[in-house]
């Protein structure tokens, strides 16, 4: 994953930034490198309509996620980016006493196969079950991609990131197995399964032999959890003898938070793949090393269907005063063309976010400007 290198580096190079993670590049490659009876895993199959167009499922969001996704329309309607937008409501229905998506949303992913996603809020403590997670249930999107690398034009203590880590995105503490044992005593379980673990572990593989990473790291604390991070790491190991030319190896998880956060440059050619609630932390942290969840793109992969999404939140303070950053739907967004293989318009509009960021006139107030939402978007299309 070359991504977002420096600009007039990147660009130079035959190297495809973001996420050819998922897409069939993954199998193609691994097929192409002896791996003949390697399954294919997380790629899109999806066709076009008659108008030569793909049909892409919109979920705007909540807060200032209607007005980030406008940006997004906005700037692919200027880059003719053949895509058609099928927007769709997943406010959260009860079936059976449970938390679901509408039907009708799930009919719009399940047929057009990839799905774009602004923030969605959820309720802390009471209410409906996250809206994220649901989605990946009813989807099953086993992989969370995170790819973390600096920005040229926007200036953080660390320079030169530039890791991915991937996230099993089923399972673990967040399985949602909970239940009270006696009053004041709560009982959640942490579900590790071979198959699961297999699936995401073996993505990772791929996914490095893809992208030209030398190394898989597992991430674990199996000193603790014997059992359950014990099968991910011994099924990461087992896997590891099926990919030579992959580099494998394994650390605790507080050792590389606090190495990371001391010089993230050393993980640079690795893949780190680790059990979900690790990822979710470990994923956030590094989005801190790069200048926040504002930069930071993100892809989750399923065997059939895949959602990109902004992972920050829905910042209900600022919706409507046109204040957004939309720069990480963004990003997802083009992660979202690569895995969808409209790699050409996906090197067009990134290269004009580069250029946007780099020339720094038109940033939105997280970023250090004073643009509006619109503005900063109308800056991009103004480069393309």
């Amino acid at each position: 994953m070359s991504y977002l290198r420096v600009a007039s580096r990147q660009l130079a190079s035959s190297r495809q930034p973001f996420v050819r993670a998922g897409t069939g590049a993954i199998a193609q490659r691994s097929w192409n490198r002896g791996y003949a009876s390697e399954v294919k895993i997380g790629g899109f199959e999806g066709q076009k309509q008659g108008n030569g167009n793909y049909l892409v499922s919109l979920i705007e969001g909540d807060g200032i996620g209607p007005e980030i996704s406008q940006s997004v329309k906005d700037i692919y309607s200027a880059a003719n980016v053949p895509i058609d937008w099928e927007p769709i409501d997943v406010t959260p229905v009860l079936v059976d006493g449970k938390t679901a998506i509408p039907q009708p949303a799930i009919d719009s992913i399940k047929r057009n196969l990839v799905a774009l996603k602004g923030p969605l809020a959820t309720p802390i403590g009471k209410g409906h079950v996250s809206l994220n997670l649901t989605l990946r249930r009813t989807f099953n999107l086993f992989a969370n991609v995170r790819p973390c690398k600096s920005i040229v034009g926007y200036k953080t203590p660390y320079d030169g990131v530039d890791t991915v880590l991937i996230r099993e995105n089923t399972e673990g503490e967040y399985s949602g197995i909970e239940h009270h044992v006696v009053d004041g005593v709560v009982q959640s379980i942490k579900l590790i399964t071979r198959e699961a673990s297999e699936r995401v572990l073996k993505y990772a593989f791929q996914y490095a032999n893809a992208v030209g990473k030398q190394k898989v790291r597992v991430v674990h604390k199996a000193t603790i959890m014997k059992q359950s991070d014990g099968l991910f790491l011994e099924i990461g190991k087992e896997l590891s003898k099926e990919y030579p030319e992959i580099q494998f190896d394994y650390e605790l998880l507080d050792n590389t938070c606090l190495n990371m956060v001391t010089d993230p440059t050393p993980y640079n050619d690795k893949v780190l793949v680790m059990p979900n609630l690790y990822g979710d932390i470990l994923s956030d942290m590094c989005a801190g090393l790069i200048g926040g969840l504002g930069l930071t793109p993100s892809g989750n992969i399923g065997d059939k269907c895949s959602i990109f999404e902004a992972v920050h939140g829905s910042a209900p303070d600022i919706a409507g005063k046109a204040l957004a950053n939309p720069t990480a739907l963004l990003f997802s967004s083009i992660m979202m063309l690569q895995h969808m293989g409209l790699n050409e318009h996906a090197t067009k509009i990134q290269k004009a976010i580069f250029d946007t960021l780099a020339e720094g006139k038109y940033l939105t107030g997280d970023l250090g400007g004073s643009a509006k939402t619109h503005e900063y978007a109308q800056a991009i299309i103004d480069k393309l």
